[in-house]
């Protein structure tokens, strides 16, 4: 019965790395995302802050 049990640990400390590994994956996936994400947040806030600069600027030349 030791070959079995040895066997089976065998398996389950592999089904544990592959498990780790996924997880890993998923959090590498998510974390890319979230980058991804405030990129996009920045680019937009970035196109706001010239559409203002922009809407001033013609205010400005418009009270001259």
């Amino acid at each position: 019965m030791g070959v079995f049990e040895d066997a089976k640990e065998t398996l389950k400390a592999g089904a544990e790395k592959v498990g780790d590994a996924v997880h890993e994956g998923v959090d590498r996936i998510k974390d890319k995302a979230d980058e991804v994400k405030a990129e996009a947040n920045v680019k937009k806030a970035e196109a706001e802050k010239e559409s203002v600069e922009a809407r001033n600027d013609v205010k400005e030349e418009l009270r001259d």
